[in-house]
């Protein structure tokens, strides 16, 4: 690994197929290092932050998550900053517009599936004062029962959006390897 990949190079052998050993194969590709050495499996109550990081799940079904963080900005312009409300309140003209748009990916379900997800997100977060307390009243519960926790109340979240996106905010197990200095509690 090259001097340029600091912040990926300070991991012991990521295991093969996890998000560590991703970072490393991919050439260290500065979007990929930044993002999990600062972003993954970091824990986040902002609803916010937690409405973007499923939107981006979402949005890798199918492609390379450097494709995704290479779409972020346009993303998060598209998406009016990842404001629930705002994204909840969107209508056919908004629709058409992010289908237009070449700068983000332009994928009808995974579009409709961020303005039905906002509206729905919106519900929790009016119940329970945030998505986070939602997520948090739901107890200790293992990948499975997340996933049908997730497919009764959202769409377009299966076993992998799911797990990703748990992971990516510290409430599953397992974003980095035993070896890699980013992780939690090292």
């Amino acid at each position: 690994m090259g001097r340029a990949c600091r912040g990926a190079a300070a991991m012991n052998g990521p295991a093969p197929g996890t998000f560590c050993a991703a970072v490393r194969e991919a050439g260290c590709d500065p979007l990929l290092v930044t993002y999990h050495d600062t972003e993954y499996g970091a824990p986040s109550a902002d609803d916010t932050v937690l409405f973007e990081r499923l939107v981006l799940e979402i949005n890798q079904a199918g492609l390379s998550w450097l494709t995704v963080l290479r779409k972020r900005a346009a993303m998060r312009t598209a998406y009016a900053g990842f404001d629930l409300d705002r994204v909840a309140g969107f209508d056919d003209a908004d629709r058409a517009r992010l289908l237009a748009d070449a700068g983000i990916i332009r994928n009808r379900r995974k579009i409709d599936a961020a303005i039905e997800n906002a509206r729905r997100l919106r519900g929790f977060r009016d119940r329970h004062g945030s998505i986070a307390a939602w997520l948090d009243v739901q107890g200790a519960l293992d990948k499975p029962a997340w996933v049908r926790l997730f497919r009764q109340h959202l769409v377009f979240t299966g076993p992998e959006i799911v797990g990703e996106f748990l992971m990516s905010l510290g409430r599953l197990p397992g974003a980095h390897d035993a070896g890699c200095t980013i992780r939690p509690g090292r």
